[in-house]
């Protein structure tokens, strides 16, 4: 698994939606709901953490003329990238937040 993801908005939305469910199968209109984002920024954002290694990718097996539709593609984050997806989406949360949350933070601790 490729660790060195570039983390844009788009990614980490995508990321935050699979942690959301780490052991469910989710398909790409679900993903485009839960992450907002439209169909020419999630599939190449799914290929290319397929591609890294982020996520094992496996189609449905369904007749499409009997179900009505196509075939579903089904994402799931690999074991190996579960807990680096928490751990990048947590890094970027600190890293986002405002300047007085982590002064405030940094006092309630001392």
């Amino acid at each position: 698994m490729n660790a060195e993801l570039r983390m844009t908005v788009p990614v980490a939305r995508v990321l935050a939606a699979l942690v959301a469910d780490p052991t469910g199968d989710h398909y790409g209109m679900a993903l485009m709901q839960a992450s907002d984002l439209p169909s020419g920024t999630l599939y190449p954002i799914l290929a290319r953490l397929t591609e890294a290694g982020w996520l094992d990718k496996r189609w449905e097996e369904v007749d499409p003329s009997e179900a009505g539709r196509p075939a579903r593609a089904y994402y799931r984050l690999t074991p190996a990238a579960l807990p680096v997806a928490r751990q990048r989406l947590a890094e970027l949360h600190e890293r986002t937040r405002p300047a007085s949350a982590h002064t405030v933070t940094k006092e309630a601790t001392a």
